[in-house]
């Protein structure tokens, strides 16, 4: 697929928290590295939102061990996703999206509405999951499914939303595919 991704902001926010939530809760390889998850899940989902760009949130033990939960769900639907198995990651949305209770809500906004996904309560968990299980239901209910996508890094397992013109992104940082580039240079300075 070629073309500017077009999501609008709301879809953007989410599938950023998405792929926080998947990169920072959930254990696997990152840069090379084994990592086992954050030592302080509160301080690694509030970390999460202000990478995108939230203020801290006062982040509650449960909440943050209900969110580590899902974002071992999200990471599911990445996988799938990149293994081009999107029957699985839609199945793995929909459950989600009923677990989370996400709905569609038009709220006020200071330049008019915005369409959010929460359910019926507004707490930091439920808010953020049902909106993250929204936008990965919008990215794999659209064309844009191959856009997500799973680190091609040795050692390295972190998600990403490739937001490229081309569409060709395969690493889930500059770090990593760094690394990459790196060691095919020595392997042809060695031959």
């Amino acid at each position: 697929m070629t073309g500017q991704l077009s999501f609008d902001s709301h879809a953007r926010s989410v599938l950023a928290a998405s792929v926080e939530y998947v990169n920072r809760l959930t254990p696997g390889f990152s840069g090379g590295s084994p990592y086992s998850g954050p030592a302080d899940e509160a301080q690694a989902v509030g970390e999460s939102l202000v990478a995108i760009g939230y203020p801290r949130p006062h982040v509650l033990p449960e909440d943050a061990r209900r969110l580590t939960e899902l974002a071992g769900r999200m990471r599911i639907v990445f996988e799938a996703a990149q293994a081009d198995d999107l029957e699985r990651a839609a199945n793995e949305i929909n459950a989600l999206l009923v677990d989370t209770n996400a709905r569609p809500k038009l709220d006020r906004r200071e330049k008019g509405w915005g369409l959010h996904f929460h359910g019926p309560d507004d707490t930091l968990v439920n808010g953020w999951a049902a909106g993250c299980a929204a936008g990965l239901a919008l990215a794999v209910g659209s064309d844009l499914a191959g856009r997500l996508g799973v680190c091609a890094a040795p050692q390295c397992d972190r998600v990403f939303v490739d937001t490229s013109k081309n569409g060709r992104r395969r690493f889930c940082s500059t770090q990593c595919q760094s690394r990459v580039k790196a060691a095919a240079h020595r392997t042809r300075q060695a031959t």
